[in-house]
């Protein structure tokens, strides 16, 4: 191989010489100092042939002119760019044939001396290709014209047919989903149910059993004792079946609003104190009011669920003192309940007012999972928001907004 102008490194030579494209490097001068081998088939000179030779040697003749006007331009303000976008451009072979090209310039510095790159390509082949192209869309939209109207009503037939199409994928879909969270749900409340009705039932099983051995009257107080277990347990079972009920109720729509005018004040004490037998040894629910809070309108009876279900709550997740506070503000009562306990993961938060969810954390604690979920529907129902900020190992506030109800609700 001929030894160039402009030696390039012995790592770069090998790529430079075997590219698939025609390369042509010229100093500012626009003298070729470098070629490759595809340049030299195109042109159809030898390596040696256009070393030295100005680059107006592949111009055609009748270009050569306004060509020069060109690179005058170029040398003055040198861009890197595609050459005659839209134009058809042709250069000149040793043979002066003619032949059609694609080029890109691009420039560079070293010690201080301009030099260019043309990379050309012969889109002989291409242009043929257009040029059929061309032809065929030519012949294409004159078959377009003449079946114009009977493609328009195949095309209408194909619309409506895919519009009910889309319409019957739609409700498939749905139906899909629905029986994806019925399946879920079924799983999940299975799962629930077992677990919380084993628990109440083994205990009212083992007192039943543990009676019977207790014939004498010595034997009272143990009897007493299971006896109370019995109570305690078939209580917590009528609460898990009041829940379920609760929820078909709801999600039947069978639940109605019925307002009724009473003092808060009066109405959270009596709450509290319904709520003594939960409360274990150390903790208390402590009562702020702010305000008079007399002849309050709502539904006495789903406020009483929401709030004995939050109140219990509190006390079940946690070890201390349970917060209860309540005031006014514009016509609305606002009503919070802020308990110290295990808290809940923002992740778990998501999910909370969900059927039979359960937080991580709580797994170990009774409970069905509908709490919560109850909670929200009764809150819509009355008009109102329940809202939940809780963080891990501090504990949990429920936030209560409930409007005045008029008597027409």
């Amino acid at each position: 191989m001929l030894k160039s102008l402009f030696p390039l490194p012995v790592h770069f030579e090998a790529i430079f010489h075997e590219a698939a494209i025609g390369i042509i490097v010229t100093n500012a001068s626009f003298d070729i100092i470098l070629s490759n081998e595809y340049a030299h088939r195109l042109f159809g000179y030898t390596e040696v042939e256009l070393l030295g030779q100005n680059i107006s040697i592949l111009i055609p003749n009748h270009l050569k002119g306004k060509h020069e006007g060109h690179l005058g331009k170029i040398n003055h303000s040198p861009v890197s760019r595609p050459m005659g976008l839209g134009l058809d451009l042709k250069a000149k072979r040793k043979d002066e044939s003619l032949f059609p090209i694609e080029i890109s310039l691009s420039h560079f510095k070293s010690e201080d001396q301009m030099y260019y790159i043309a990379f050309v390509s012969d889109v002989t082949l291409k242009r043929k290709v257009e040029m059929e192209l061309i032809l065929r869309n030519q012949e294409i939209n004159q078959l377009n014209e003449s079946l114009e109207a009977e493609v328009e009503a195949r095309t209408h037939a194909l619309q409506h047919t895919l519009e009910q199409l889309e319409l019957q994928t739609k409700e498939l879909e749905q139906s899909l989903q629905k029986e994806i969270e019925l399946g879920d749900l079924k799983t999940r409340f299975v799962s629930m149910a077992s677990h919380e009705f084993r628990t109440p039932l083994t205990s009212i099983l083992s007192s039943a059993s543990l009676i019977e051995k207790y014939s004498e009257s010595a034997d009272q107080p143990k009897r007493s004792q299971h006896i109370q277990r019995i109570k305690s347990s078939v209580a917590h079972l009528t609460e898990i079946l009041e829940e379920f009920l609760s929820v078909g109720k709801l999600e039947a729509g069978k639940v109605e609003v019925r307002p009724d005018s009473f003092d808060v004040k009066e109405f959270l004490a009596d709450l509290v104190t319904e709520l003594d037998g939960m409360r274990r040894p150390g903790q208390q629910i402590s009562t702020v009011i702010d305000g008079s809070l007399s002849d309050f309108v709502s539904d006495t009876s789903m406020l009483r669920k929401v709030l004995l279900n939050g109140l219990s709550n509190a006390l079940k997740f946690s070890q201390k003192e349970v917060f209860l506070k309540a005031g006014m503000h514009d016509e609305e009562l606002f009503i919070e309940i802020i308990d110290q306990g295990i808290g809940i993961s923002d992740a778990d938060q998501k999910h909370l007012f969900e059927r039979f969810f359960r937080g991580g954390n709580a797994s170990v604690i009774p409970g069905t999972g509908l709490g919560l979920h109850l909670m929200d529907r009764y809150m819509r129902l009355l008009g109102g928001e329940l809202k939940l900020r809780s963080e891990l190992g501090l504990g949990t506030t429920l936030t209560i907004t409930l409007p005045r109800l008029s008597y027409a609700n």
